[in-house]
């Protein structure tokens, strides 16, 4: 009996704060209009991803021109590679 009582508590203050956030959001036309709880989140979660890729596109285009200006030209003076043999 206790954990029917509890529920009914959870379910009660869950629909109390629902109707004052509607009320908060929508004023009197509160009953005209609802929001939609899982647009807000949908939208944070694709921004998120988006700000994710780009992140990463970012790290990876800064790695690869700084790989490109490391990289060290070929001089005219060499006829091939140098491939220094230690001696014994």
């Amino acid at each position: 009996m206790s954990g029917t009582y509890g529920t009914q508590v959870i379910e009660s203050v869950a629909v109390r704060r629902r109707r004052l956030r509607e009320a908060w959001l929508f004023g009197a036309e509160r009953a005209k209009n609802t929001l939609n709880e899982q647009t807000g989140r949908v939208l944070a979660s694709v921004m998120i991803g988006a700000l994710a890729c780009a992140g990463c596109a970012g790290v990876a285009y800064f790695k690869s021109a700084q790989a490109k200006e490391k990289q060290p030209t070929p001089s005219s003076s060499t006829t091939g590679p140098v491939n220094p043999s230690p001696t014994k």
